[in-house]
Parts: C-alpha cells; sequence; structure tokens
C-alpha cells in the first residue's frame, strides 16, 4: 500500500478531530513518537509509518460507515423561486457563497440555476442587463436529483458525480441538500 507523505499525518489526524494521545493508542506508536514525525524531527521507519496511516484511514472508514444522507444534509436549504429574476438569483448566490440554487414553485423543486449556466449564458451572446431581468424560469436547468434521508451516503456520492447537488427529502418534503463539499467535510 502506497502512503501519503508523512507530513501529511498532522493534517489527516486533524481534519478527523484527534489528537495525538488518540492516534497513539489507534496506532499502537507512542504519542511522542507522533509528536516528532509531525514535526519532522524524526522520519519513523516504515513500519510505525504504516500503523500510523492504517489506524487513520481505519477511523475515516469507520466514521464513513453507516452515514446516510440526512447526517451529512446541510438542513438549510437555500433556493429561489421559479418566479424570481435571475439578478436575485445571483444576488443570493453570491451574498451565501453557493454556485448554484435549487428551483422552486412553492416547497416543490422544478429545477436548479448556477453560476456556470449564467456565465454559459453570457458567453452565448446574452447581455447582463437583459439577462438580470429574465425569470429564473427561463433559463434554470433539471431539478437536483432527490433522496430520502436514509439514503446510504456510498449512494449519494455516486449521485454526486453527475450532479452539482443532491436534494434530500422526508415524506416529499425537502429537508436538505447536499454538495461535494458537504461530503468532503467528512473526510
Amino acid at each position: 500500500m502506497k502512503f501519503p507523505d508523512t507530513s501529511e499525518i498532522k493534517q489527516l489526524r486533524k481534519s478527523l478531530d484527534l489528537t495525538q494521545s488518540e492516534l497513539a493508542l489507534l496506532s499502537n506508536v507512542s504519542q511522542s513518537t507522533i509528536a516528532k514525525i509531525e514535526k519532522g524531527i524524526i522520519s519513523g521507519s516504515y513500519e510505525i509509518i504504516v500503523r500510523i496511516f492504517n489506524a487513520l484511514y481505519e477511523e475515516m472508514n469507520k466514521r464513513r460507515q453507516g452515514k446516510v444522507a440526512k447526517d451529512v444534509a446541510s438542513k438549510n436549504v437555500v433556493g429561489i423561486n421559479v418566479g424570481e429574476k435571475v439578478r436575485k438569483a445571483s444576488e443570493i448566490m453570491r451574498e451565501k457563497g453557493f454556485s448554484q440554487l435549487p428551483v422552486f414553485d412553492g416547497d416543490k423543486p422544478i429545477g436548479s440555476i448556477s453560476e456556470f449556466g449564467i456565465l454559459r449564458l453570457l458567453r452565448e451572446g446574452s447581455s447582463m442587463k437583459d439577462l438580470a431581468e429574465r425569470s429564473v424560469e427561463t433559463i434554470m436547468d433539471d431539478s437536483f436529483p432527490i433522496v430520502n434521508e436514509e439514503t446510504p451516503l456510498e449512494i449519494v456520492t455516486s449521485i454526486l458525480s453527475f450532479s452539482k447537488a443532491v436534494l434530500v427529502a422526508k415524506r416529499g418534503k425537502v429537508t436538505g441538500i447536499i454538495t461535494s463539499s458537504d461530503v468532503l467535510k467528512l473526510i
């Protein structure tokens, strides 16, 4: 098995919110050895590095197992109503730091709008002024896929390789949204 550079041990450990002492228990390597490896004071033997990375990867896998859509979804779904102007969608995306939004008709998701889609229309010759005043409905793309809250995370990540986001629903009501950045937070 090929491991990342030992300089990544600290980053991986911190991303899992583990202390050096906790990693020492998981890997059966002393805390002082882990501290010295993280500081670059020693390089560590192959056996020790293998034990540390194995412990980190086992912990990552353990935390991912059993996760379902509702565990990862952002609960505050920010979207836009179908009748709003593209200007409003652009403002929301800028203010919230999102690159796409679901489009709703009431509480029913019917489409999506993205920075990429808006930029594509500008490249194709639409003027900014004209585009800003158009209805979201006239430029929206297909709706994001919808999964129920109990959908396994493995399925959600597969869907995300084909879609910018996945909506999460319970009994037909949208309760959350998952993007790639939500999944990456688990690493």
